[in-house]
């Protein structure tokens, strides 16, 4: 269910996908790769994802624990987990990205949304999950959410993070995940 180790490649090596990653805002500017392997069903996989060129080192660490993720045999785990991230916002980190799949541009929260939404087109290209992030076809291993089910405390659209997160605390709007405060009264 779940490789502790990365695979090791033979001297025929592996194969990669790698994508440009630039957020002036934030001064990143670096290349997302993602190992694949082919699988004995034929079926092809990202197990690691790495980053080389200027970026904030924290990102190893997401980087390391993306790469175990992906590693667990269903790929709705690691679906959930791109998921979560999409809206992940940083102080003055939201930038002007393309849309994967498209020459639209879109402003992105920041340089970790916009990486997963690449990890999560990149499985899309390979059949594994659809452009939401959601298996396409499901191994039963986790359990997906019921189709139009919300977060049961879920909030309005924060103006400052753009986080579901706006709620009224002490008369004020309030955003639970950053922060902010709005209109009192």
């Amino acid at each position: 269910m779940f490789s502790l180790k990365e695979p090791k490649t033979g001297a025929d090596g592996t194969m990669s996908w790698t994508v440009d990653v630039l957020n002036p805002a934030g001064r990143d500017d670096f290349v997302l790769g993602l190992k694949e392997i082919t699988l004995p069903d034929g079926v092809t996989r990202p197990y690691s994802m790495w980053l080389s060129g200027e970026y904030p080192r924290s990102l190893d660490g997401l980087c390391k624990i993306l790469s175990l993720d992906m590693r667990v045999v269903d790929p709705a785990w690691i679906g959930m987990k791109l998921r979560k991230l999409l809206n992940y916002p940083e102080p003055l980190g939201d930038f002007m990205a393309f849309t994967p799949g498209s020459r639209k541009q879109q402003n992105w929260p920041s340089t970790v949304s916009y990486v997963a939404r690449l990890i999560i087109h990149r499985y899309a290209m390979l059949g594994i999950l659809d452009e939401e992030g959601y298996p396409v076809q499901a191994m039963g291993v986790l359990e997906p959410p019921a189709p139009g089910a919300a977060p049961k405390m879920k909030g309005m659209k924060c103006p400052d993070c753009s986080n579901f997160a706006l709620i009224r605390k002490d008369g004020c709007d309030f955003c639970s995940a950053c922060g902010w405060v709005g209109v009192c009264g």
